[in-house]
């Protein structure tokens, strides 16, 4: 069996031959041995376990690599990653763990091979390729690994419940990679996770933010997110979600399961092409604001007014908590949630060319991915009105295109300027300069004038005298 890919022979033989020159047996793992075995795509990235000193076998390669490779050290780890020709090697010494109780940071001393594939997560991760010249491409699979591959079960090497208690972030790269790749997690495994969610506290919040992003940008978020929610882990990373379950019915009126709902809508904007992790957090956020709005309306049924704003401003503070970015991704997120409705009551009453203005001026450049939205919300199982739903945005996207093509409201920029208006009344910055440039934005927007500059100069004049300034003539 050749489990040895062409991409990475010749790298693989330089590592061999060094780590034979200082005596220290190599071996693949992670990453790369799994997705081998499971004919996906491989990686430029590889890992190297070692029987001895990864920097000092790192060291070693990167000799024999022309040009010489960036080699960054990590003496606290004992670790060290060569980079280059958009590849990362990254060498590490064989090793075995101890843990306290409130860390997960473990005590680490040398260990053997077995000691190193004892240590690791899963049994689909304890695998190993020997890079040694003795056994060269033989694979070292101790717990049974590959036939888990084959099963697509995710299991762990030993007990359960020690494997999470001593590093609870296992939890998270469980869910992570049964959602990745689409795999069952053992029965006891998962019974183990639902025993040892709390010891979640222990480890940073950025750590649990990375995986559940890893999640969100799988080709089926719903998988992770489920699974969160089943063994209560979602209940302590994002409580908000959690709120959003269950159905509630009054007087023969009853409203859908935002939970699911929210789990479609987030599928259904990961099955678009080039969605950045933000347009899924917007997905997953967008009806967050539900749980606080709901009304029942007699002969009416169930409300939930206002759910939009309610919701964009808990994405502040979500985001907070969570150590996500701020800045542009939090103004990004909370603009798109607060006027997620807008485009669907457009669609429901006979709107006006001004109405459809006016969310073009207030979305900019972010009015693409609001559609993408409101058109993964359709969840109706009811393929008719499906159909008749997506064909009203397609329409409405009709007239936004003729629109913006006539008027160039998303990138706006002014037809007067401030300083066309003081050149012609002669004044100074003053307070009539805002009033005139807002009147004549509004006259745009309600379509009374084009945006170009000849009306829009004449309404400045005609406004102008209105507010007692005189046109200067120049001889």
């Amino acid at each position: 069996m050749n489990l040895v890919s062409a991409i990475h022979r010749d790298i693989f033989r330089i590592i061999s031959n060094s780590a034979k020159k200082i005596r220290q047996d190599c071996y693949v793992v992670g990453g790369y041995v799994r997705d081998f075995l499971l004919g996906k795509n491989l990686s430029q990235d590889l890992d190297i376990l070692t029987i001895g000193e990864g920097i000092k076998l790192a060291k070693e390669v990167s000799k024999h690599i022309k040009p010489t490779p960036r080699i960054n050290i990590f003496k606290r780890f004992g670790t060290a990653m060569l980079e280059f020709d958009n590849q990362k090697i990254e060498f590490v010494g064989s090793r075995k763990e101890s843990y306290h109780l409130y860390s997960r940071n473990p005590i680490i001393d040398f260990g053997t091979l077995q000691d190193d594939q004892n240590r690791r997560d899963f049994t689909i991760n304890a695998l190993a390729i020997s890079l040694n010249k003795n056994n060269y491409g033989k694979l070292f699979d101790p717990f049974g690994g590959v036939l888990d591959l084959r099963k697509k079960i995710l299991r762990n090497p030993l007990n359960s419940d020690i494997t999470y208690s001593d590093d609870p972030l296992r939890m998270m790269r469980a869910i992570r990679f049964a959602t990745q790749l689409q795999f069952i997690i053992d029965k006891s495994s998962f019974k183990s996770i639902q025993r040892n969610k709390n010891r979640i506290s222990i480890v940073s919040i950025e750590r649990i933010t990375e995986e559940f992003n890893k999640i969100l940008l799988s080709k089926r978020p719903s998988i992770g997110l489920f699974l969160l929610s089943k063994c209560g882990l979602l209940s302590i990373i994002l409580p908000e979600l959690v709120l959003l379950q269950g159905i509630e019915e009054k007087n023969g009126y009853k409203h859908k399961d935002n939970f699911y709902h929210t789990l479609q809508v987030v599928d259904n904007i990961s099955q678009e092409k080039n969605n950045s992790i933000w347009l899924r957090w917007v997905a997953l956020l967008h009806d967050i604001g539900k749980p606080y709005t709901k009304k029942f309306l007699p002969k009416i049924g169930w409300s939930f007014h206002a759910h939009e704003l309610v919701g964009s401003k808990m994405s502040s503070n979500i985001f907070k908590r969570l150590k996500l970015p701020k800045g542009k991704y939090i103004k990004y997120v909370k603009k798109i949630i607060q006027n997620s409705y807008r485009p669907v009551s457009l669609i429901e009453h006979n709107s006006s060319d001004s109405a459809i203005r006016r969310l073009l001026f207030d979305m900019g450049e972010y009015m693409e991915d609001l559609i993408k939205l409101c058109i993964a919300d359709i969840t109706t199982k009811n393929i008719e009105k499906r159909n008749k739903y997506k064909k009203n945005f397609f329409l409405l996207m009709e007239r936004m295109k003729k629109l913006e093509e006539k008027d160039r409201i998303q990138k706006w920029k002014p037809p007067i300027s401030g300083n066309d208006i003081m050149n012609a009344f002669h004044i100074n910055p003053c307070k009539e300069i805002g009033i005139i440039k807002n009147f004549i934005k509004e006259s745009i927007l309600d379509g009374k004038i084009s945006n170009e500059f000849s009306p829009a100069y004449f309404l400045m004049l005609k406004k102008g005298k209105e507010l007692g300034l005189k046109k200067i003539i120049k001889n």
